[in-house]
Parts: C-alpha cells; structure tokens; sequence
C-alpha cells in the first residue's frame, strides 16, 4: 500500500509539473545594461554594453509622434529614464516601469497647469490571445506577451532605457 501510495504521489506531481506553464521565466545570460526604443521603426533592443541582446517590435500610445507633456495626450515619453518597479499582476500580463515624469517633464506640465501623468510601463497585450494591431496604449510600450515575459526576466529595475524619436 505504501509503494503504491509512494508512485502515486509521484505520478501527481510529475503531471502537475508538465501541467503548469508560468510566466515567470528565468534568465542567467548577460546582462542586459541597456534598452533602446525607437519609436519611429517601432523596435525595441535589449543591449549588454553595445551588444543586442534581443530585438522586438513594439507597440506605443495612440498618438506616437511628440514626446509625452501632459497626462492624456496619448504620447509615450521620450529621453533617458530608469526602469523603476515591475508589477507581477499587471492587468496587460505583466509589465516593468519607467520612471517617467523626471524633473523637466513635472516643470513643463506645470508651467501649462496640468499633470504630466505617469505609470509609463513596458508591457504585454491587451487581450491574451489576440495580437494588438496599430498603436493602442496611453503612452506605454507594448509587446506580445512571450516577449514581456522575456523582458521581466532580463532587465532588472535600474537599468536606463533611452526612448528616441
């Protein structure tokens, strides 16, 4: 009864395994020093030092050309910022944050009396299985799913990421 319990059990836990599938991926290449968007060819690099890394396509705000001013303008940033935080539960899979507004982006928003918005984010699709056609975010960087899983694993939070016309 023992042995048959024991195989069981292991049996389980083998299925269990080949069952689940997390988006929490694991990375131990180099590291990545680097991330590069440029909003014009829509592409985004993961660099060590002057090494790509990888390459994506992106997907920005729904107003693309500019850089972001005010909160609602649909404009995604532009300059050198941090990635900042990540969020696990993100509600576009998951997602890693820029730390977007700087000083000169708060300055400028108030001088026109407004906020300059924030929550700027790298991350997944909107809908799971459905690929996101055109430019669809309120100022964030999008990618499919596979690949923001990709990018939480490799970037960690302090990393610059310069955003290019």
């Amino acid at each position: 009864m023992k042995r048959r319990n024991m195989i069981l059990g292991a049996t389980a836990l083998v299925a269990l395994g080949a069952c689940s599938s997390s988006k929490f991926k694991r990375y131990s290449g180099p590291e990545v020093t680097y991330v590069v968007v440029n909003k014009g060819q829509r592409r985004m690099m993961l660099l060590h030092h002057n090494q790509v890394l990888e390459n994506y396509r992106i997907k920005l705000g729904f107003a693309p050309v500019g850089h972001k001013r005010i909160e609602g303008d649909g404009r995604t940033p532009e300059g050198l910022y941090r990635i900042d935080r990540r969020n696990p539960n993100s509600k576009f899979h998951l997602s890693v944050g820029i730390d977007y507004p700087n000083a000169q982006d708060v300055e400028y928003a108030r001088a026109l009396g407004k906020s300059p918005g924030g929550d700027i984010f790298i991350h997944g699709q909107k809908h799971p299985r459905k690929k996101d056609k055109g430019d669809w975010t309120w100022g964030c960087i999008a990618c499919d799913n596979d690949e923001i899983e990709d990018i939480y694993a490799m970037v960690r939070d302090g990393t610059p990421i310069l955003i290019t016309p």
